[in-house]
C-alpha cells in the first residue's frame, strides 16, 4: 500500500515537470505543425506517394490535441 503512495508522488512530481516544460511552447507552433502535416500530406497525394501522404496526414490530429492539451495546461495549470 505505501509502495502504491510513494509511486503516486513520483508520477505527480514526474507531471508537474513534463507540463512546466510544455506550458513554455507557444499554442501556435501546434498549429503551424499541424497545418504543415496538412499541407505536407497534400503534396505527397499528388505526387502519388499515397501511404506516405496518408502516414503524414494522420499527424494533424494528434498535433491538435496537445495544442489543446498545451492550452489547457497553460489556462487551468496544473495539480
Amino acid at each position: 500500500m505505501e509502495n502504491l503512495e510513494n509511486k503516486g508522488a513520483q508520477e505527480g512530481k514526474l507531471t508537474k515537470e513534463i507540463e512546466s516544460k510544455t506550458a513554455q511552447i507557444p499554442s501556435k507552433v501546434y498549429l503551424c505543425a499541424s497545418i504543415a502535416a496538412m499541407a505536407g500530406s497534400a503534396i505527397l497525394k499528388c505526387l502519388g506517394r499515397k501511404h506516405t501522404a496518408l502516414f503524414i496526414g494522420q499527424w494533424v490530429a494528434p498535433f491538435l490535441l496537445f495544442g489543446i492539451y498545451n492550452k489547457i495546461v497553460k489556462t487551468e495549470g496544473h495539480d
